[in-house]
């Protein structure tokens, strides 16, 4: 699927950057191929407008914040958040600006300590994720580009047969290469997948799980995924312990996606540090950037076929395809591969 020719993913929230990339002035970001740049009024509302201006098309992020509105470097023209140029400086009266000069302008908000942004008219809300009601800690961790297609990365999320030999080295064990069978239970824009799966407890992760649990630990797991590029897995250790990772595959363009990831504990600091926390998963993740990152983005898997055709690991990546095929239909829209243009 080529998502930047995908009409229909305009219209969902994606986590674009940090809220701690406004501190330092209009924040560029590319989103599905557009061009954007976004900042923080000082009311602490946020803008977001086309990376462009009207004049001679230089990027707006070039420039600074002048209270409420960004100035463009290039000539000074000033915009604000509702997408109007409000000053051009050449003229004689530099505030009287014709108003179809103007840029367009997209939703923003703030949510989990990131903002968030959707080009089109929202299909559903930006996620909702207890652990955040609930007052766990929040542990901010990856914010980064990968070369690859985000609805890769979101399969590869769900897939319990990666585990055994692309996380080797850290939670899996070539041992043990059946992947345990999921529980998946479909909702609106979105899937419910329940399983079990034995972890390996080797050196370097007794801390990141809270205490030694010896050789093997079982992970009970409750992902989600948000159409169409956002996964929430809820672990429950037997002891009690839940750890819960966000991640979100923010397309960029066809074949880029941005990698932010942030997780939520429900111990304490004091017991396990966000900087183990951190350290582990930086080794799990690098795992899967090696090879995904080798992978074709536009070659989908055969969802006409039989589910029983597949591989246990490959029926969520599957139920994905199928249901956003489904959705592009029912907005009157096709799927755009290479190999269909």
């Amino acid at each position: 699927m080529l998502t930047t020719q995908q009409k229909t993913l305009r219209r969902f929230w994606y986590p674009v950057m940090p809220e701690a990339a406004l501190a330092d002035g209009p924040a560029p970001f590319t989103l599905l191929g557009e061009n954007i740049v976004l900042w923080k009024n000082p009311d602490g509302t946020l803008a977001c407008i086309q990376d462009r201006c009207c004049h001679k098309t230089a990027r707006l992020s070039k420039g600074w914040i002048d209270k409420d509105r960004v100035v463009c470097a290039y000539h000074g023209w000033e915009y604000d958040a509702t997408g109007a140029c409000v000053r051009i400086p050449q003229q004689p009266d530099p505030e009287q600006v014709a108003p179809e000069i103007r840029v367009d302008t997209y939703n923003a908000e703030i949510r989990y300590g990131h903002v968030w942004v959707a080009l089109g008219e929202p299909l559903t809300g930006i996620p909702e994720i207890p652990e955040e009601a609930e007052g766990f800690r929040r542990i901010d961790e990856f914010y980064e580009e990968w070369k690859i297609a985000p609805l890769r990365l979101m399969e590869n999320s769900f897939d319990n047969s990666h585990i055994a030999f692309t996380h080797r080295e850290t939670l899996g064990s070539l041992d043990a290469p059946k992947p345990s069978k999921n529980e998946i239970e479909e909702f609106d824009f979105g899937l419910q997948v329940r399983t079990e799966i034995p972890i390996k407890n080797r050196d370097g992760s007794a801390e990141y799980f809270g205490e030694d649990r010896g050789e093997e630990v079982v992970r009970t797991m409750n992902s989600t995924w948000f159409m169409p590029f956002v996964r929430r897995l809820g672990i429950t250790y037997p002891d009690g312990l839940r750890h819960t990772v966000i991640t979100a595959a923010t397309p960029v363009t066809d074949d880029r996606s941005m990698f932010v990831q942030w997780s939520y504990r429900s111990d304490t600091e004091d017991e396990v540090s966000a900087e183990s926390i951190i350290d582990f998963d930086r080794r799990v993740i690098d795992e899967d950037k090696i090879i995904l990152e080798t992978t074709d983005p536009d070659v989908p898997l055969d969802t006409k076929s039989p589910l029983e055709f597949h591989m246990q690991s490959d029926l969520p990546g599957v139920r994905m395809r199928r249901m956003l095929g489904q959705l592009l239909a029912d907005q009157g829209e096709a799927e755009v591969t290479r190999t269909a243009a």
